[in-house]
């Protein structure tokens, strides 16, 4: 990375030589095999906790004790891979029926850093073990939001964020603006959303004396995305989408292939059973969920809000076969970018590109 012309990222005592976040992807997209390939490029490497244990041998009968088990399995193996380079941290959702738990066991296990979205993390710095050199960020897609975040935090525990992560709505996944926003992206000037939210983060500075990097994710393809998000106020952006096209991503050869041969067109907003909008590629699956709801056979207890009664499908199920393979019937989420990818590279090529000036 010697040619790289990124400045470096500071989260408190913790350094990354690359300004990149490697976003967290669930179920299984992100694990212990990419991250620790991205921090081993300098970078941060995130794996998602949601439904980590999917794997396990006994995951059917003991999902919960699967995840807990395989959280510490993942960053283990990352840190690993990683050789002492870059940091290594996990993404955990809010809408986790076993939230608590996989903030404990992250921990516990040494992840770097923590961050969390979907939902409001307003419990989390209560569940950081005092003296432990783990960094938190919530994921927010409003000055909104982020205001009611930091001050539950202040008036609770007395404390800030380590960092912040900005999801815009060219995200893929969960995100947090309306489907009437998602399906109008082009008329949605998000980029004053971003100035507003550095602005709000600079009293908390202020109040705790110190730092709190910014991170903008959502939409950012190339390295000329990364200096637009820098030239805003960041000190550094979040990348999912074009980590799946690499040959360490977890994920199956099929579901790679999918981005690949995806188009633009083959883009949809859909509901999903977390009670926000997410963005996916428009397959045999969605076509059903538009159709009616797709009855559950098995919960496996994942989200806090959850009724299996009532929800359109299960999601675990649903993101578990696409990563496996069946790309046909599973759900295989996107970044608004998806149809410009169109080669699989190694993380270091993709991590060279995206640092070096053209």
């Amino acid at each position: 990375m010697s040619d790289c012309m990124l400045k470096e990222l500071r989260i408190g005592n913790l350094v990354a030589k690359i300004p990149i976040i490697q976003g967290g992807m669930g179920v299984g997209v992100s694990l212990s095999r990419l991250a620790g390939a991205v921090a081993k490029e300098g970078g941060i490497g995130i794996i998602s906790t949601a439904q980590i244990g999917y794997d396990e041998d006994d995951f059917s009968k003991n999902p919960n004790e699967c995840n807990i088990r395989a959280i510490k399995k993942h960053i283990d193996k990352a840190k690993e891979i990683a050789c002492g380079n870059g940091l290594v941290g996990v993404n955990i959702m809010v809408a986790l029926k076993n939230y608590k738990e996989h903030v404990k066991a992250a921990v516990k296990a040494g992840a770097d850093v923590i961050i969390s979205g979907a939902g409001l993390p307003i419990e989390l710095p209560e569940l950081i073990e005092k003296g432990c050199n783990t960094k938190i960020a919530p994921i927010v897609s409003s000055k909104k939001a982020l205001k009611i975040i930091l001050k539950m935090w202040e008036k609770r525990y007395n404390t800030t964020a380590d960092f912040v992560v900005i999801e815009g709505p060219k995200a893929g996944g969960h995100l947090g603006f309306s489907k009437e926003q998602l399906e109008d992206i082009d008329n949605l000037c998000y980029d004053n959303e971003i100035r507003d939210i550095i602005e709000c983060k600079k009293e908390y500075e202020e109040k705790y004396s110190k730092e709190i990097p910014v991170i903008v994710a959502g939409g950012i393809y190339d390295n000329k995305d990364i200096k637009h998000a820098l030239s805003l106020g960041a000190d550094g952006v979040q990348i999912a989408s074009r980590f799946v096209a690499t040959c360490e991503c977890d994920a199956s050869d099929r579901y790679k292939e999918a981005y690949i041969n995806a188009k633009e067109e083959d883009i949809r907003i859909i509901k999903s059973p977390v009670g926000m909008p997410g963005r996916a590629l428009y397959n045999d699956f969605v076509k059903k969920t538009e159709k009616g709801r797709i009855p559950i056979t098995k919960c496996y207890g994942c989200l806090e809000k959850c009724n299996p009664g009532e929800v359109p499908y299960c999601i675990t199920k649903a993101l578990t076969d696409a990563v496996k393979g069946d790309i046909d019937n599973g759900l295989v989420f996107c970044g608004a970018n998806v149809g410009r990818i169109d080669r699989i590279m190694s993380v270091h090529e993709l991590m060279m590109e995206l640092c070096c000036n053209d």
